[in-house]
Formats: structure tokens, sequence, C-alpha cells
């Protein structure tokens, strides 16, 4: 207890000590009596202070940085997730481009062929119902879908309804080997079925098995009338290759389709189709077709028989040559004798 008392006595005595001294440091300024004291005692314990300091210093910065280390981190980690954020957003607003144009490709078709479709999405892919080619839309019976419907996008036919539910229907694709439509060649009467075949070009089987076709040839759907007819005059796609069938009396015809069926996204069903058939109206635009080369220059026409070497100019202005391309010999002026 002495000890204790004493040491708080000697502690008391030294405060008031220091608080006396920095009294009359302060009232003194520069001065102060305790200057030169004050500089000697610099001089003495800077160094040692400095080398203290250089010392601890890394130790404070090291201790201040492991503290400081998770919320570094948790910034860290908020910075990515605004990040990932951002680019998910930059991706919906590409997305919604995309799907904006195709809606407005489609819009067009539906105009040029007096279509009333109703805009779906496709919102799964794969096999349905034992087929092995067809996507799911986001449109059932509660928007007017009904089975057999044509469905379309903004480059043409892309297949048609084959099951209905409330809110979604599923549509077989046009490239089902199961899947067939009856089609009309451009610009022509010429009618006949095309078939899907997969991965593989469409065919295409006409009924006239003399008709004139090439390659470049564009086919529409024929249409008909009743409840499983196809929308008329939606495009088919577009001859690429003709081969003669040995022991047929048609030819194979295959046709590369204008819709692009791995990357579909916005569709339209035809709810209503278009009272009047518009026949090639829907069609894109026919590739400009260039130009004939320039023929060559016609042969220089024959020297004049005048020119020729030899040449003897008659009374009606042609040339007699001789054979050895002198000029002939005069005949003999007769005499009066016999």
């Amino acid at each position: 207890m002495r000890d204790s008392r004493r040491s708080r006595m000697v502690l008391v005595l030294l405060l008031a000590i220091s608080f006396a001294l920095i009294t009359v440091d302060i009232r003194g300024g520069r001065n102060s009596p305790l200057s030169t004291a004050r500089d000697w005692a610099s001089a003495v314990f800077g160094p040692a202070e400095r080398g203290t300091s250089a010392a601890v210093d890394p130790v404070g910065r090291a201790i201040d940085a492991v503290r400081d280390a998770g919320s570094h981190e948790d910034e860290k980690k908020k910075l990515k997730d605004e990040n990932a954020k951002l680019r998910q957003e930059l991706e919906n607003v590409q997305l919604d481009k995309a799907r904006v144009a195709e809606l407005d490709k489609l819009l067009h078709v539906a105009s040029a062929g007096q279509y009333k479709v109703k805009p779906a999405r496709v919102v799964a892919v794969g096999p349905a119902q034992g087929f092995s080619w067809t996507v799911t839309i986001d449109a059932g019976t509660g928007d007017g879908i009904k089975q057999d419907m044509t469905v379309i996008n903004g480059d043409g036919l892309v297949g048609r309804v084959t099951s209905v539910g409330p809110m979604t229907a599923t549509v077989l694709l046009a490239t089902d080997p199961g899947f067939s439509v009856g089609s009309r060649m451009a610009g022509s009467m010429e009618i006949g079925i095309t078939t899907g075949q997969g991965d593989r070009p469409m065919k295409l089987q006409l009924l006239n098995g003399q008709a004139q076709i090439k390659a470049g040839d564009r086919l529409v759907t024929f249409g008909s009338q009743g409840p499983k007819s196809f929308a008329p005059g939606v495009p088919v796609g577009e001859v690429t290759e003709i081969r003669a069938t040995p022991g047929a009396l048609t030819k194979t015809v295959e046709v590369k389709p204008y819709v692009h069926f791995t990357s579909l996204d916005t569709v339209g069903v035809v709810v209503e189709p278009p009272r009047a058939d518009p026949r090639d109206a829907v069609l894109p635009a026919a590739p400009a077709q260039q130009p004939p080369a320039n023929p060559a220059a016609p042969a220089s026409a024959p020297a004049s028989p005048a020119a020729q070497p030899g040449a003897t100019p008659t009374g009606n202005g042609t040339s007699k040559t001789s054979a050895n391309g002198r000029p002939p010999a005069k005949n003999p002026t007769p005499s009066g004798r016999d």
C-alpha cells in the first residue's frame, strides 16, 4: 500500500512539474528559458526517435494492412459483382436489339403477305411427341393458337403447330423428315412437294417431271383450302442443286431454306391467312444480275482486191489478178485479115 501511494504521489508531482514547464515554455515563446534545453534534447534524442520510427513504422503498416485486408476483399467482391451486373445489362441490351430487329422483319413479312400473326418466342428446343426437329413457343390456346397453323419468321417458313397447350405450343420445323408442304416455283405455275431432310437441304419433287428448273429458282408455299392448309406465298427456300435420278421420271432437286433453324428466337403464328394469295410478293428482292461481258471485237475485214498486189481494176470496179500475181496480157487487136 505504501509503495503504491508513494508512486501515485511521485506521478502527480511529475505531472505538475511537466505542466509548469510547458506553461513557462509557451509563455516565453522564442525567448523561453527552456529553449536551449529543448534544442539539446532534440539533438540528443532526435536520431534515436528517427531510428525507432524507421524500425516501427513498417510493422505498424503491416498491422494496418492485415486489419484492412478484410475490408479490401469486400470492396473487390463488390466491384466484381457490379462489373458482372453491368456486363449482363449490356448483353440484355444487345439481345433486345436483336429481338427488335427480328420482330421488325416479321412484321414486314406479315404486312407484305397480309398475314395476321401472333408473335411468340422460342422457349425450348428438342424432341417432343416423337418428333426430332421441334421447338416450343410461349403462346397457346389463350392466344388463339390452334393445331396445324403456319409458323413463320422474318425470313420465311418455320413450320407448323402440332400440339397446343394453355400457354405454350409445339412447332414441327420444316427441316423434320416428316414435314412436307406444297410449293410453287416463283414466276411460274410449276408446283411440287417440298420435304425436310434433317440437317441436309430440303428436297423438292415437282409434279411435272419435264419442268424447266435451274439453280437459284425460288419457292413459296402453294397453300390450300381446309383446316390443315398452309398460308400461301410464304418463302420456303432457293434451289441449289439439280440431279437426274437413274430410273426415275423426275429429278432430285435440293432446296436451301431461307430460315436459319439453329438460331430461332422470335417467330409468328399465322392465326388468319390472307384473303388473296400474295404469290411472290413476300419473297426477298432477287439479286441483281451481272451485266454480260463485252463481246469480242469483230475480226478485221479482208483487204479489198484493189489492195492486193498485181490486181487490175475492171470496168465494174473489180480487179483481176493473174495466177502469178501479174496483170493479164491484153488480147491482140484483130486485123482486117481472115
